[in-house]
């Protein structure tokens, strides 16, 4: 069980800190110049199908892993997985953002500083909610 919780905790955040980075890099790719070359324009997609959502995927997992296990179904369980729907919700926006950029249609991108901070908010309320765990 130990290295469960070690699996979650470290997709968590690595998934985190890939969706707080990525609405930064795409604002900053779809402003490079192509004689920066292709290779800045491609990061967005390779962080986000590369590293965030595999983490994601694990992350999900085993937190489902570790909810089934422990079998106990909570209020603070119900406001945690909210949190974690919002979040996972923000990763379908900034998968759209990435589709959005390579087809040229990003932007200014002044939503992507909202992005930035409502997932923020959200991590923040996760983090809240995970340490004020009742016993």
């Amino acid at each position: 069980m130990p290295w469960l919780k070690l699996l979650h905790i470290s997709a968590v955040i690595v998934w985190c800190g890939t969706i707080l980075y990525l609405p930064t890099l795409l604002r900053h790719s779809d402003q490079c110049v192509p004689a920066d070359g292709p290779s800045l324009r491609q990061w967005p997609r390779k962080v986000f199908i590369g590293i965030a959502t595999p983490a994601a995927l694990a992350a999900i997992a085993s937190g489902t892993l570790i909810f089934v296990t422990e079998a106990v179904v909570t209020t603070w369980l119900i406001y945690k997985l909210a949190a974690v729907g919002l979040l996972v919700l923000g990763h379908g926006v900034c998968g759209m953002l990435v589709l959005r950029a390579e087809a040229g249609r990003l932007g200014a991108c002044r939503f992507c500083h909202v992005l930035t901070a409502v997932m923020l908010i959200t991590l923040l309320a996760i983090a809240w909610l995970v340490l004020r765990k009742p016993a």
